[in-house]
């Protein structure tokens, strides 16, 4: 299934010829509108008649198997290495481009906030209209999910999942050494030590990932802290974790909270609070909310309850010190927020629900899903228990 670029279409309107990207593979929003992933920079053009892709000779046959483009171009056709070798790397390539893109009527562009400024600037030297949008046109069209996108997510999910019950069976079976420490097959369990195993994990499912969470006690008070050194019994153990898949490039993203040994009785109740949020959130999900009402679902649980949130004090240090979600897809961050920013929920937004409460002297508890937006509430894409004492 195509996505629709019709939104595109209407934001080029009479102002500008096409939407102009420079960037590799790793840009999604370059991924996206070329469906074409390469290691190093390539060109691509949208316009109302087509998609149009300048490549590298070494990248050419594999752009015309792979991409969705309509024509496909190579540096090589508009002499590039001479264009190179008289005016330098980057006046050479904003030069085959200024070619490129007359070669398809186009004179004026918008491209991504982010496009290169030094090629831009090139461009405008050669009477080139080039003007950076700031209304993030694509990522919103990308935040509108396909069927087939999300089976994409779900799959990843199911990876996350996986790995997340890699990590819960190797805290389970972990044993209580003297001194309170989590050991297991001998050995003092770490932080490192389930990263490992989650890691090994999404490998054999066809993911990887740069980072992921395995946090303990006061490391788990710090939201992003990726955690570090022995788990402790008794502690909340925060397992945190965003995969990508290797094949699709969609994400998924997953938070569970575990204690081996027994809770305190802040931790238990930090946990259950969080349930109640958690469920919270999840009532308020369907196309036509914003994610303000999601996040004010979750703020009214806390603050009812006496905890502190951002939304009460925007300096807090301690409670619920972040958004309740965001987007997910060819990125693990994107569109749309769910905070205090009121972006409309639409159905096809796959977004997460992750509330948490925070405190080094307590230590931390996040639960986190990852749902599909649909017209009357929304669709989970994560199956796997939320419980909290691992015996």
């Amino acid at each position: 299934m195509e996505p629709d670029f019709s939104p595109l279409d209407e934001f080029l309107g009479d102002d500008f010829d096409g939407y102009l990207i420079s960037a590799d593979g790793s840009d999604s929003n370059q991924l996206y509108l070329s469906g074409f992933d390469a290691p190093d920079p390539y060109t691509t053009l949208y316009t109302p008649d087509g998609i149009h892709l300048l490549v590298s000779t070494l990248e050419y046959g594999r752009a015309k198997k792979e991409s969705r483009a309509d024509t496909i171009s190579r540096l090589a056709d508009y002499d590039f290495r001479d264009k190179y070798t008289e005016y330098g790397p980057i006046a050479g390539k904003a030069e085959t481009i200024a070619e490129f893109l007359a070669d398809h009527d186009v004179t004026s562009v918008a491209t991504p906030a982010d496009f290169p400024l030094a090629i831009g600037d090139a461009l405008r030297e050669d009477g080139l209209s080039v003007e950076a949008e700031t209304e993030d046109v694509l990522t919103k069209i990308r935040a509108v999910k396909t069927d087939e996108e999300i089976e994409h997510i779900r799959d990843a999910q199911e990876s996350n999942e996986a790995a997340m019950r890699a990590a819960e069976d190797l805290i389970r079976a972990a044993a209580v050494a003297d001194d309170g420490t989590l050991s297991y097959e001998g050995e003092t369990l770490t932080s490192e030590r389930v990263r490992e195993e989650i890691e090994i994990t999404l490998l054999r499912n066809g993911c990887a990932l740069d980072e992921t969470i395995v946090a303990c006690g006061a490391d788990a008070a710090d939201p992003h802290d990726r955690g570090s050194g022995p788990l402790r019994a008794d502690e909340a153990i925060i397992v945190d974790i965003f995969p990508r898949d290797k094949e699709t490039k969609y994400n998924g993203d997953m938070t569970r909270t575990f204690v081996k040994g027994t809770p305190t009785p802040e931790i238990r109740e930090w946990y259950d609070l969080t349930e109640a949020a958690f469920d919270a959130a999840l009532d308020a999900i369907e196309a036509g909310a914003t994610g303000a009402d999601v996040h004010a679902a979750v703020c009214d649980v806390y603050e009812d309850a006496g905890e502190n949130t951002l939304r009460a004090d925007p300096t807090a240090e301690t409670g619920f010190i972040h958004s309740t979600g965001h987007g997910v897809g060819l990125d693990v961050h994107e569109l749309p927020s769910v905070s205090q920013a009121d972006e409309e929920l639409e159905a096809g937004h796959v977004i997460t629900i992750e509330p948490g409460l925070y405190d080094p002297d307590i230590g931390g508890v996040r639960i986190e899903d990852l749902v599909v937006v649909t017209e009357d509430g929304y669709e989970n894409l994560t199956d796997y228990p939320v419980e909290l004492v691992l015996e």
